[in-house]
């Protein structure tokens, strides 16, 4: 079969130009000879373009772990639906949304699934389909792909920040979460990496931790509690695990009369819109969310269509972002 090179030998012009000739590049600046030449080389060498076959639609179950009054508490969720949902729409990929396992067809390609999920959990998800992405979970990272966010290097982040400022009584802010369908809480990653952190620091304090769940009216009962608490040992900075947290802790330092950020630093996670309107605006760590979205929906597609059997873990990065408090 002729190829562009050969179309260029026979005319005399370079395989740039034969390309841009075939494709009727309006910007070309080729003579009528020129494009007469290309033309007639390629109908000499029988020249048939490639047209490269459209990949099949997709039916992808996506199962979200929060419905869409729990995502209101932490817009985390939210956004990494958005992701998913604006990819999907322009990546030949049919989207039928659930809440749990149960109710998926067995008639789909493949599954992203977003959240927290156990072993029993997965060995179910696997039952459907062996085209699995997981988000913001890391299950079985032997078999299935996954989309995270680094949490390492976020606390590591604000932890290094504060440490250099010169703090050393740094206290930590979060909640915790449960599998789908479960009563048993899972310590959250931020709080591990925090504990690690602030060992090997010689800084760990107990009495510094509070955890609740990851909602604003969490976040100002557990600063109430460490003010009432701790009174004038208040830590000189606080790390909350999102922001909602960190906007409800702001709210109880300011009704505490304690200065924000004279008396008390404070730095959330995720970078919602809200973050830079309260008062002061708060600083916090930038998540990609809609980005890990995006990329659940590339690694699925990837699965089905290249036949990919070797898992994928895909960490993205984020931005620690100095505002006020």
């Amino acid at each position: 079969m002729a190829t562009i090179k050969d179309i260029a030998f026979r005319a005399g012009v370079s395989a740039a130009t034969v390309s841009r000739v075939l494709n009727y590049d309006k910007t070309l600046s080729a003579t009528e000879e020129t494009k007469k030449k290309v033309f007639e080389a390629a109908e000499e060498l029988s020249y048939t373009k490639i047209r490269h076959k459209k990949a099949a639609e997709q039916k992808i179950a996506f199962l979200h772990w929060v419905d869409e009054k729990e995502e209101l508490n932490d817009i985390y969720y939210m956004a990494i639906r958005f992701g998913i949902e604006k990819r999907a729409a322009t990546a030949n990929t049919t989207l039928f949304r659930f809440n749990d396992i149960e109710s998926i067809d067995q008639d789909v390609d493949g599954i992203i699934a977003v959240g927290r999920f156990n072993p029993a959990q997965v060995k179910e998800l696997k039952e459907i389909s062996n085209h699995i992405v997981f988000v913001d979970t890391n299950p079985d990272e032997e078999n299935s792909d996954t989309v995270l966010a680094d949490f390492e290097r976020v606390t590591t982040s604000v932890l290094d920040y504060f440490t250099h400022k010169g703090f050393q009584e740094i206290g930590f802010i979060g909640g915790y979460e449960t599998y789908k369908n479960a009563i048993s809480p899972i310590t959250d990653v931020r709080e591990r990496y925090y504990r690690n952190y602030m060992t090997e620091k010689n800084l760990l304090k107990e009495d510094h931790i509070f955890i609740g769940d990851f909602s604003v009216e969490s976040g100002y009962k557990l600063m109430k509690e460490a003010i009432q608490q701790l009174g004038d040992q208040l830590p000189q900075a606080f790390f909350a695990a999102n922001d909602p947290l960190a906007i409800g802790a702001l709210r109880a330092l300011h009704e505490g009369g304690i200065s924000v950020p004279e008396r008390v630093r404070l730095i959330g996670v995720n970078d919602i819109t809200v973050s830079k309107y309260v008062y002061p605006p708060l600083s916090t760590v930038k998540i990609y969310t809609e980005l890990m979205g995006e990329t659940a929906v590339d690694l699925i597609s990837e699965q089905i269509n290249e036949k990919r059997n070797v898992a994928k873990k895909v960490f993205l990065s984020s931005k620690l972002i100095i505002r006020k408090t």
